[in-house]
């Protein structure tokens, strides 16, 4: 009596003969890292010999790394992870150059900046100082209700037209605002300040200056910014919430106010916040609208106002006697402006943070 042993099925693997097990080769774990600034030092030797030059020395450092880590990587792990190697070494060459300008600003800023940096710069203006001292308390003051009024008149205008185009716009109209918005975002600054200047030189005369008219300046330039971004988170909310709505009998309208815009709040308080951070360091518009004081001035509707952006211009391109006491004021003024806007920024995200939608675990 014959007994048959059975056949093995397609794509299994006896257990009494395994196959050699095959491990893909890989690099140590800084070897990528190593090899390249191998790569760099090997590059600004060849900068050195050449003549040194630092633009040349980073040019032949990257370029001579990234080579030789995709060369080493092609020899030991294969095409493919060399491959992701070569993309991973352009990805960070790239962010990298891109910080060297931003560290440098950042640099720039507090080293020169910090000088003045003191209780009088913000506690004292410049009204009847010649010299050194004095601050640029008439100038926070004035870009501060300046911005807020620029807020009150821009965020109702994008945000209802954002409103708009996502929840009733049709047809030739819609198309007609949405092409208008994009123009808009693309107006120089110095066009809205002009706009502005135009229309209330026509209203009252020649020669009014008022911080209303900065608000309107820096307005024209927020609203595209707050419609675009409005209209992008309002897009984000689930249909299905509206549908729910529309289902259980609620008009639209009801539905956009009690639905829509709760849901989107998150995104919504971002980006009015970022468009905010986008227009308050413009200075080309105030310094047509705007102009320059030396004294504080509470009511932007009547005279002259300060501003951060155009009391950093004034003092750096019409110093007086004491030139460095002006240049120290000029870049003090900078570092403010620029804390407020990374102010902004912060409370952008602590805005997305607190008000984003609770989900359950």
């Amino acid at each position: 009596m014959s007994t048959e042993t059975p056949l093995a099925p397609i794509g299994s693997t006896s257990a009494a003969s395994p196959g050699p097990v095959q491990t893909q080769r890989r690099l140590p774990r800084f070897a990528a890292a190593g090899l390249f600034l191998a790569g760099v030092a090997v590059g600004a030797l060849l900068s050195a010999l050449t003549g040194f030059s630092l633009a040349l020395t980073v040019l032949y450092g990257v370029v001579l790394g990234t080579l030789a880590v995709y060369a080493v990587s092609r020899q030991v792990e294969g095409r493919r992870k060399a491959t992701d190697r070569l993309v991973t070494s352009l990805v960070s060459t790239a962010f990298a150059i891109a910080m060297v300008p931003l560290l440098s600003l950042v640099y720039t800023v507090l080293d020169r900046g910090l000088a003045r940096l003191d209780a009088s710069f913000f506690t004292n203006s410049m009204f009847r100082v010649v010299g050194e001292g004095g601050g640029a308390y008439h100038a926070i003051v004035g870009t501060v209700l300046i911005t807020a009024l620029t807020t009150l008149i821009a965020v109702p205008i994008g945000l209802l037209t954002a409103i708009y185009l996502v929840e009733y716009g049709t047809g030739r109209l819609k198309k007609a605002i949405t092409f208008f918005v994009d123009v808009m975002t693309g107006i120089p600054s110095i066009v809205a300040g002009l706009f502005a200047f135009a229309l209330f030189t026509l209203l009252f005369g020649n020669d009014v200056r008022l911080g209303l008219m900065g608000s309107v300046a820096l307005a024209v330039l927020m609203i595209p910014v707050v419609v675009r971004s409005c209209e992008e988170v309002l897009k984000l909310v689930p249909n299905e919430l509206r549908e729910a709505a529309y289902a259980l009998g609620v008009p639209k309208w009801r539905t956009v106010v009690k639905v829509v815009l709760p849901t989107a709040i998150a995104g919504l308080g971002t980006g009015i916040t970022l468009a905010v951070a986008r227009v308050i360091g413009e200075t080309a518009p105030l310094l047509i609208t705007v102009g320059l004081i030396t004294g504080t001035n509470f009511n932007p509707f009547e005279g002259r106002m300060a501003t951060l952006p155009v009391f950093a211009y004034y003092q750096l391109t019409q110093p007086g006697t004491a030139t460095q006491a002006f240049i120290d004021r000029a870049w003090t003024a900078a570092l403010v402006l620029i804390m407020l806007v990374m102010g902004l920024n912060v409370v952008a995200r602590l805005i997305s943070r607190l008000f984003a939608p609770k989900t359950g675990r």
